[in-house]
């Protein structure tokens, strides 16, 4: 029985790192769901809670860390009108927004997308 396992060469900017794993094809279900538990399933905003925006999603993570709007907006170097005008969805977040403000709260980025 050979196992091999290898991770990826090419650096990936979300902070995660692709493995492929070679097995015997009657341990692949065994193997996955070991993978599985260990690494817990990934869910997407929308799954956890429904009819959320990013805006609300940043609202959020903002209140769990404790930050004011001000605090937030230094952090990230932005205005604290701006952080109000996206939690209101009043200004769209975009993707390089998005890591700043995953940065400073410790979140994932593509939870403010």
């Amino acid at each position: 029985m050979i196992w091999t396992l290898e991770v990826t060469r090419e650096p990936r900017t979300d902070g995660t790192v692709v493995l492929t794993a070679v097995v015997p094809a009657d341990r692949a279900d065994a193997v996955a769901l070991a993978i599985e538990e260990v690494a817990g399933r990934n869910y997407a905003p929308e799954e956890v809670f429904p009819g959320s925006t990013p805006g609300s999603r940043l609202r959020g993570a903002r209140g769990l860390k404790g930050m004011t709007q001000a605090a937030l907006a230094a952090a990230v170097g932005i205005r604290a009108s701006h952080v109000s005008d996206m939690e209101h969805g009043r200004r769209p977040i975009g993707k390089a927004l998005a890591k700043k403000l995953g940065e400073a709260l410790g979140f994932p980025y593509r939870v403010f997308l």
